[in-house]
């Protein structure tokens, strides 16, 4: 291969098209998934080019695409850390065999991360942004300029994040910090939510403090140019696209320099992480010994190693704390919340019962061969579900706790744990009994929760068992609302603390004395269906 810059960069670009092509013909369901997400990026990317057009000539339109443009730098900054897979030429390591030099082979990589459907969108926000704001022909000009350093800018952010990252990514520990993008996903969406609601209570005029800041941070100083322009001010104009053009240059320098690292020194982090882990698995002794004797204290400590090591299990349990914590107290901070909202943190928690032999995939079968009687089985589903208890009962209990205290409405806090200890019992009894009778296998490769063909299954275990754990929790929701609407009966709410606990309690053993018989008929059937993944 010629190391000329333009044979390099146009061999990298057809190589970045090939993987995408050969990508989308892999499967049908792969290409008509893309094409799908495609069409809705585009048209969701034509909406907002429209509505920034339509904010031209408005007041407020040069705080928003300034904020606009710093948010989609961000995104940019931070996608390569969550979605490592989502590009396969941001690994150079690939290419490390091949002669290249780190110049040409930095200006192939930025010439091809231009092409994908996030560039194109990136772009048409921005040239939405330089047409709401630019009045002349100047301002017109030197936004097609302010484009091109902006789009150039983000790319080059996202290969030297990601290159200074690479190996972190490359790695377990950057498969785990993947699971995270759930988190940020569910946070992100709620802080939206909030700013939402707070702007169109108060309108678009305290967001001009932090605009008047991002107009000199690049890229977002490269559209602040063009208004600059707009208004005369072209030394303020010249000096905002100099602080953008000397990002670009530095972001460069640093993906150079890390690329040349990568490109020339081993990679003995695998050896160490090796080393590092074995020294771990020789002092982690400590849960073992809190733990209960026997198969029960066994059963636990598998399960929250699970918790802690395997990606599709801890990302479930991620997003599952996230979300249960986030939608009771966003709701509290805006004043829309009700102490029963914290019912949802146990709810989200008790799905994690749900599918319990499909974490074990094809290994379920060394716990199949340690049950030999529906006493075995009851003993496995109940130490599966003291391990889960170990985490949501606490949780739990925090959630509601702090709902109660943003709400300030101490005097329901009993009833609250009462419900919400009740519903996660009846999740851990239907969650028991849908294991058995519904499992279906998790795919421990590729970001699908289900195996293909088992969709049905895990939709019934799910939303049947959801449904079913509501029926049963009907004698407490039915007690509390007696207590409320009888005379007196708010003095004795209290009890619903105890009752609820007691009823969630005998619901939990209830259902896995139910659910042991089955498992233990149904090994064969159960490690068929977790083994198709």
């Amino acid at each position: 291969m010629s190391t000329d810059v333009a044979g390099v960069t146009g061999v990298v670009v057809r190589l970045k098209l090939s993987l995408l092509r050969n990508g989308l013909r892999q499967s049908g369901g792969r290409r008509a998934a893309y094409i799908a997400s495609a069409i809705v990026v585009l048209l969701f990317a034509a909406l907002q080019l429209l509505g920034l057009i339509m904010l031209r000539d408005n007041a407020h339109a040069d705080t928003v695409v300034v904020i606009l443009v710093a948010v989609l730098a961000l995104g940019w900054a931070v996608m390569p850390l969550f979605f490592p897979g989502g590009d396969e030429t941001l690994d150079p390591t690939r290419l490390v065999m091949l002669p290249l030099r780190p110049r040409p082979l930095v200006r192939a990589l930025l010439a091809a991360s231009l092409v994908g459907i996030g560039p194109l969108f990136t772009l048409c926000l921005f040239i939405g942004s330089v047409i709401a704001v630019a009045h002349g022909g100047l301002a017109y000009a030197v936004g097609v300029l302010a484009v091109v350093l902006a789009l150039l800018v983000c790319v080059a952010l996202a290969r030297a994040v990601a290159a200074a990252n690479i190996r972190l990514l490359t790695s377990r520990k950057g498969r785990d910090l993947a699971v995270l993008s759930g988190l940020v996903i569910a946070i992100g969406a709620q802080v939206v939510n909030f700013g939402a609601q707070r702007l169109g209570s108060s309108g678009l005029t305290q967001l001009d403090p932090a605009a008047d800041v991002l107009r000199w941070v690049p890229p977002a100083s490269a559209i602040g140019a063009v208004r600059s322009v707009s208004e005369g001010a072209y030394g303020i104009a010249v000096l905002q696209l100099a602080l953008t053009t000397a990002a670009l240059v530095a972001l460069i320098a640093v993906w150079s320099r890390h690329l040349t690292r990568l490109m020339t020194s081993p990679d003995g982090s695998t050896l160490q992480a090796v080393a590092e882990a074995a020294v771990r698995e020789r002092n982690s002794t400590g849960l073992a010994r809190l733990l209960p004797a026997g198969r029960t204290g066994t059963v636990m400590e598998r399960s929250l190693r699970y918790v802690w090591r395997d990606p599709k299990t801890k990302a479930a349990w991620v997003t599952s704390l996230a979300i249960g914590l986030i939608v009771p107290l966003f709701n509290a901070l805006q004043g829309t919340g009700s102490i029963y909202f914290a019912c949802f943190a146990a709810g989200m928690l008790g799905i994690q019962m749900y599918n319990q032999f499909g974490q074990d995939t094809s290994a379920f079968w060394m716990v199949a061969m340690t049950i030999s009687s529906p006493r075995d089985a009851y003993v496995e589903l109940r130490g599966r579900a003291l391990a889960l208890l170990l985490i949501t009962l606490p949780y739990a209990t925090l959630v509601t706790a702090l709902t109660t205290a943003l709400l300030g409405d101490w005097p329901k806090l009993p009833e609250a744990l009462g419900l919400s200890f009740a519903l996660l019992g009846a999740m851990l009894a239907t969650g028991a009994w849908t294991s058995a009778r519904f499992p279906y296998s998790i795919p421990q490769e590729g970001y699908k929760n289900v195996a293909p063909g088992q969709t049905g299954l895990a939709w019934i275990s799910i939303f049947g068992g959801m449904i079913a754990a509501a029926l049963l929790c009907a004698p407490v929701i039915a007690l509390t609302i007696w207590l409320h609407v009888s005379e007196d009966g708010d003095a004795w709410t209290w009890l619903l603390l105890p009752a609820g606990a007691a009823y969630g309690a005998a619901t939990t053993w209830l259902g896995l004395r139910l659910a042991a018989p089955r498992t233990a008929v149904r090994l064969p059937e159960i490690l068929t269906a977790v083994s198709k993944g």
